[in-house]
């Protein structure tokens, strides 16, 4: 993990210009006093000029100001960064599209499917059609399935097999191009009938009356590996070859976000008990964030775990995520990837500090909150909780305080802060 330095402005050493253009001047030299009569004046005129331009071209190359056309081209342990706080909210944020229902959709399932419970929708890139999020009665309120609509309301297939329980309805997602579905899912889990007790006398048919019995229809699924953790499932835009994605049983995945090309995934997850010690104190899940190929290859970027969830970079390069108060970078479509790390504890709490002060109208006292201890750490510094790429340039981030209650969580010091990122002043060899 490489970390990152502001950049610094250096001045282009000549030495080795130097030594380069002394060298093709005794190289020229030598090739004329040993030329006889019969080596054309031409030749050597050329070679002169070769050997010049070589020199020339490498004085050009050792500047140290030499950028990349694009930042897409630059590893991540070359970046450069410039930290900007206390920033606008980004204007371009996606909209929070969890209760997003198509209402063709909404009609059919108050019509024709009154026992099941629309939980949203999410529309394919092209807007041709849409996956329909769906719970049950019987089932317990966190699971749903789901199904293929047209966006115009006409119901296509189930997409999951009865026995496979979806969670986390906000990672439900097509991929950008429209030619995978992608969810989280883990074996679901019905209630089973029990037996009549002895000495129990069912009901009595009347007389004439003919049974009723329920369709027994059913699309028939292929078999499908199920785990008792959660897992991600991928299949294509029809619905079918549904498969899993990861099988490591054992590990919670809870978040899976494609890359703007669809090359890869951005995904995070724990262990089983880690998941279970942080529920227990009513705080907000942590993983490790890790790349997912669509063929099931992973790659672990982190062996920290985050609250924050991973962001692609506009250009799909790389993936950006926080500790705490620390922002790392990774490559993501390298074949030899390096990472980087931003520490701004430091930097962070400076800002905080001129925050307050500033909201208290320039008055240090107790009764503004904030603190006359010059090396107390001030209330508003808090860790980060989301991240925003909006450009390769532009890493957006948000602190705050968060606070999971059994009604809701409670956030307070939200604050949007930028970094900005370059190229590092390169040396060619």
């Amino acid at each position: 993990m490489i970390d990152l330095t502001e950049p610094l402005s250096t001045k282009p050493s000549p030495k080795w210009t130097r030594w380069r253009k002394g060298i093709a001047a005794s190289a020229a030299t030598d090739l004329y006093k040993r030329k006889d009569k019969k080596t054309p004046t031409f030749i050597v005129t050329i070679l002169v000029a070769v050997i010049s331009a070589g020199a020339s071209c490498t004085a050009i190359t050792q500047r140290r100001d030499v950028r990349p056309l694009v930042l897409r081209d630059v590893p991540a342990q070359n970046l450069a960064f410039k930290f900007e706080p206390d920033v606008a909210m980004p204007s371009d944020l996606k909209a929070d599209d969890a209760d997003d229902k198509i209402e063709a959709i909404q009609v059919d399932f108050n019509t024709r499917r009154q026992n099941d419970a629309l939980v949203r929708t999410v529309r394919s890139p092209d807007g041709q059609r849409a996956l329909a999020l769906y719970g049950a009665a019987d089932e317990p309120s966190q699971e749903f399935h789901i199904d293929l609509y047209s966006s115009d309301g006409k119901f296509l297939r189930n997409l999951t097999p009865p026995d496979l329980a979806c969670v986390f309805p906000e990672t439900v997602s097509w991929s950008p191009d429209g030619n995978f579905i992608t969810f989280i899912g883990h074996r679901g889990v019905k209630p089973t009938p029990s037996p009549t007790p002895p000495g129990v006398s069912l009901p009595e048919v009347p007389e004439g009356a003919e049974a009723t019995p329920l369709p027994s229809v059913a699309p028939a699924f292929p078999p499908v590996a199920l785990f008792s953790t959660e897992q991600i499932y991928i299949c294509n835009r029809d619905g079918y070859d549904l498969k899993p994605l990861t099988s490591r049983e054992g590990l919670i995945y809870f978040y899976a976000s494609w890359a703007p090309d669809n090359h890869a995934l951005v995904a995070m997850a724990c262990k089983e008990s880690e998941w279970d010690a942080r529920e227990r104190e009513f705080r907000l899940p942590v993983g490790r964030p890790r790349l997912l190929t669509p063929d099931g290859k992973e790659r672990l970027l982190d062996d920290d775990l985050t609250e924050a969830l991973p962001v692609w970079c506009p250009d799909s390069s790389k993936v950006g995520t926080a500790f705490v108060a620390e922002v790392r970078i990774y490559d993501a479509a390298a074949t030899k990837p390096t990472q980087a790390r931003i520490r701004l504890e430091d930097a962070l709490i400076a800002a905080s500090r001129v925050y307050e002060e500033r909201n208290s109208g320039g008055k240090k006292d107790d009764k503004s909150g904030t603190s006359l201890d010059p090396s107390a750490i001030p209330s508003s510094y808090n860790p980060v909780i989301r991240l925003e790429w909006t450009t390769p340039e532009k890493l957006f981030f948000e602190t705050a305080y968060v606070k999971l209650l059994r009604d809701g969580p409670i956030t307070t010091f939200q604050r949007w802060h930028l970094v900005q990122l370059s190229p590092q002043a390169t040396l060619l060899k």
